[in-house]
């Protein structure tokens, strides 16, 4: 069983839309961080300015990792709808739970194959 047309341009539309904004919040945040800024290397600040660029250069990685995850999920699942194969879990090869999907459209596994993995 594979999804209609008119359903997987839909998910393709949204999966396309919130690659944007993932791209987008990636910017952003590059912009954001203290060690972006090429005159912090010349700037004389006191230690307590030091480790507050540092705390928040590291918050911003951590944000920067998360969403080249989410984007590396997003591009995934656009590439299972080119392949046909958008919707089918990667462990039993059965189809994902509709319901499950709309919550989660880049899942890789059903439900079951998700809880044996988390084990």
């Amino acid at each position: 069983m594979k999804f209609p047309l008119n359903v997987l341009k839909k998910i393709t539309d949204h999966l396309n839309k919130e690659k944007s904004k993932v791209v987008s919040n990636m910017s952003s945040l590059k912009s954001q961080d203290p060690f972006s800024d090429p005159d912090r290397l010349n700037d004389n600040a006191a230690s307590d300015t030091d480790a507050k660029e540092e705390i928040s250069h590291e918050r911003m990685e951590a944000l920067e990792k998360e969403l080249r995850l989410h984007l590396e999920e997003i591009e995934q699942a656009l590439a299972r709808i080119k392949r046909g194969t958008y919707g089918r879990c990667l462990s039993c090869h059965k189809m994902i739970d509709t319901d499950r999907l709309a919550i989660k459209p880049t899942a890789l596994y059903c439900v079951e194959c998700e809880k044996k993995r988390e084990k």
